[in-house]
């Protein structure tokens, strides 16, 4: 039986969120059935430590997403894939206008975000009129799929949803023999925060609500780099926040959600946000904002955490407060995630999409 090639399309293997799900995919693929293979736009990233040695990795060295075109187009020309899986937003629209060019390859585009909150220039928008070429789109969350078909005319059938996956095996790994962040204080609650540092993540409005929370024995620990650290440095300068730390990106984030006492989603929207699971599978309650992008298809209220609208300052640091002072089951928590986004269960649905596509 001839095996199914796929091409798995990512700018490069760095620690996000689509990287890690796409890394994912193509390690755990049934090697009877399949070829996986990734085209990276540059071959770096720390998930190349992960991906197993039997993945082909193609590296067409292009620093430019809008450079890449014409080598992607040839490599799929040259290796005629049964399928082409696009994991990322702006590849994914400029391939919309070629796939015509292909017709004995089907190909699948991954969506990260809510599309009209994420893409603003026109010039991409321009693009996404020839979405419907793909013959199959994944979408994360029901506000990822209402957008597409609302506000970008996709046909509904063209769209399957399939939320991310948490790799539990991964993270206990990670976590084996870690030991509580030396940076916790002992007599203080810890709350964490994690993201890129740019306005979609919100982390100025969480800055607000600890302003409010001066004087409580809370710290709030930050992870995550990104081009508005300066401003948010600033910021809690400006506010006198001397409980307000930023670490930085880190290696081994997970041991940071093992041992806080609450985890904090501040982002102003979302495709579905893999740090919310992996909160939940590492025992940790959460208090996310209201906001687009699957957080009340992951939120059970009250089992794995609570949602409220950050930008009411005052009351979400008061329910800050409320969650701290009480005490949630930490294996109840992780259960409600596994047993709707682990591994096994994410995967299955992956492979079936493939394979019905491949069947038509």
């Amino acid at each position: 039986m001839k095996k199914i090639s796929v091409i798995f399309i990512l700018p490069d293997l760095e620690t996000g969120g689509a990287e890690r799900i796409v890394t994912t995919i193509a390690n755990h693929l049934s090697r009877d059935r399949f070829e996986p293979k990734i085209l990276l736009l540059r071959k770096q990233g720390g998930y190349l430590n992960f991906l197993k040695k039997d993945v082909e990795i193609i590296d067409i060295n292009t620093e430019r997403i809008r450079h890449s075109l014409k080598p992607i187009l040839g490599e799929i020309y040259r290796r005629k894939p049964d399928i082409v899986f696009s994991g990322f937003g702006e590849v994914n629209a400029y391939l919309a206008l070629f796939i015509k060019l292909f017709p004995r390859t089907k190909f699948i585009a991954r969506e990260t975000n809510v599309v009209s909150e994420h893409v603003t220039r026109k010039e991409i928008k321009f693009f996404y009129n020839f979405y419907n070429n793909y013959q199959k789109i994944i979408a994360q969350s029901d506000d990822m799929m209402s957008d597409l078909i609302e506000n970008f005319n996709i046909r509904k059938k063209k769209i399957v949803k399939i939320n991310n996956p948490v790799d539990f095996d991964f993270i206990d790994g990670k976590l084996a023999g870690s030991a509580k962040p030396e940076c916790f204080k002992y007599n203080h609650k810890n709350v964490v925060a994690i993201g890129n540092l740019s306005a979609r993540k919100g982390f100025d409005n969480l800055l607000k609500v600890f302003s409010r929370l001066k004087n409580e024995n809370i710290q709030l620990h930050i992870l995550g780099d990104g081009k508005d650290k300066e401003i948010l440095l600033q910021m809690k300068d400006f506010l006198g926040l001397k409980n307000v730390i930023f670490h930085g990106r880190q290696d081994n984030p997970y041991q940071f959600l093992k041992y806080a006492d609450l985890f904090v989603l501040s982002s102003r929207y979302e495709g579905f946000p893999n740090v919310l699971l992996e909160a939940g599978a590492c025992g940790t309650y959460s208090l996310a904002n209201n906001c687009p992008g699957g957080i009340n298809e992951i939120i059970q209220d009250q089992v794995n955490g609570e949602v409220a609208n950050i930008e009411d300052y005052e009351e979400f640091s008061q329910k800050i407060m409320k969650v701290l002072q009480g005490n949630y089951n930490r294996d109840g928590i992780k259960n409600s995630i596994r047993s709707r986004f682990s591994k096994d269960i994410i995967l299955n649905k992956y492979e079936k999409v493939l394979l019905d596509l491949v069947k038509k």
